[in-house]
């Protein structure tokens, strides 16, 4: 059954208990948090105090996702505040392999992340170190977006290499994720939907994330 992740960027944040439960209830698997810092994505989110509260707040395993420079300054901090899963992005570090071998040390789940037009076979590498990819089908930084259809042949790609070497790897994919193309992007092999505005913005929460697992 696909895994469902929704981004807390499309919750109400004036009330974000309230959404939380109601995603909990529906049956969510990971609550999905972009941490972003106006550098690698012309956006600001927000930091370790939030999360730290999300994680008192929320049951969900926490799918912490870095769109940062420089990861590895802050992986040691998520961890120790619940960040569950840690996803780094590829073009943020030039030292990739030890971030995400810092982020397996602390006790969390490495992931990396890669940018829309960042050639696939990039992180094919860091493979063994990961347990989750997560292929970002926008560009990120803002939520609300249109899937990139040329990010499906990525998915096939990756999918392929995963089985081909006998690898244990989730794909994750985030951007643009609806109803409508959800079964076609599962399809192409992903495991975890990240679906924000899809989700949050739907008028019957319990039914959206029923028929997404259901895929």
């Amino acid at each position: 059954m696909v895994k469902i992740a929704p981004s807390l960027l499309s919750a109400n944040f004036n009330n974000l208990e309230h959404d939380i439960r109601k995603i909990e209830r529906a049956g969510a698997d990971y609550l999905h948090l972009d941490i972003m810092d106006g550098k690698f994505v012309p956006n600001i989110t927000f930091g370790p105090v939030v999360v730290k509260g999300l994680s008192a707040i929320s049951m969900l395993p926490l799918d912490v996702h870095l769109m940062i420079y420089e990861p590895e300054k802050f992986v040691e901090e998520f961890t120790k505040i619940g960040a569950h899963i840690v996803t780094i992005q590829y073009e943020a570090t030039p030292h990739l392999d030890r971030v995400l071998n810092l982020v397996k040390d602390l006790g969390a789940i490495p992931s990396v992340a890669i940018n829309p037009a960042t050639p696939i076979e990039c992180i094919y590498p860091v493979l063994p170190i990961v347990k989750q990819v997560l292929i970002m089908s926008v560009n990120p930084g803002f939520g609300g977006q249109t899937f990139i259809p040329y990010c499906l042949e990525k998915i096939k790609a990756l999918k392929k290499y995963i089985q081909d070497n006998n690898l244990q790897v989730d794909i994750e994919v985030d951007g643009g994720v609806t109803e409508a193309n959800a079964k076609q992007i599962v399809a192409a092999g992903v495991e975890v939907l990240v679906a924000g505005s899809a989700v949050f913005g739907s008028t019957d929460i319990n039914k959206t994330i029923a028929v997404l697992k259901a895929l």
